[in-house]
């Protein structure tokens, strides 16, 4: 399956069914945390749960309509990073990611998000990329403003996430702000 290196022990893979066991206990394991700020954690019960997620991911990619890549740190998957879809019409995109709580500090999402960053606008040649992420998430808001990324405002009650609503900051940039990071 297809693996995008980004630097020694961190990289990008398309998930496949083989990598079900893994991933299902790197949620499961940081369930609780994975919880406060992502409203499908609790529907992924047993691994089964996702082979179809899987199947509709690797279909997204074939459909060149986005991806979601698991992060690989020193050969584990540590969490997931991908385009939400790719809108040809108005050269956009969005970037999804989230990473176990163990694997937090290390620079790994920033790289990851980085590239996916420099793809959107050398590779597909889009022109706008957002970022969507809980006011209160500080290290996922972290990630666009490192990146330079241009917080365009605040969506209220954005995301429903399992009994309660919560406001979402949205973070642009577009390629014309872009600078090679």
């Amino acid at each position: 399956m297809f693996i995008f290196p980004i630097e020694e022990g961190l990289s990008l893979k398309l998930l496949e069914k083989r990598d079900v066991p893994e991933l299902f206990a790197l949620v499961d394991g940081s369930r609780p945390y994975l919880r406060e700020w992502l409203p499908w954690v609790d529907n992924m019960k047993a691994e089964e749960d996702y082979e179809p997620v899987i199947d509709m991911w690797l279909k997204q990619y074939a459909e060149d309509n986005g991806f979601q890549a698991g992060i690989l740190y020193e050969g584990k998957i540590v969490g997931m990073v991908g385009f939400h879809y790719i809108d040809q019409a108005s050269k956009k995109t969005s970037i999804g990611y989230w990473l176990a709580e163990g694997y937090q500090g290390k620079g790994i999402m920033t790289k990851a998000v980085e590239v996916l960053v420099d793809y959107v606008f050398n590779t597909l040649h889009l022109n706008r990329v957002e970022i969507q992420c809980g006011t209160e998430n500080r290290k996922s808001v972290a990630i666009p403003e490192r990146l330079g990324f241009v917080k365009e405002g605040t969506i209220r009650d954005a995301e429903y996430l399992y009994d309660h609503y919560h406001d979402c900051y949205l973070y642009s940039m577009l390629k014309r702000d872009y600078k090679r990071m």
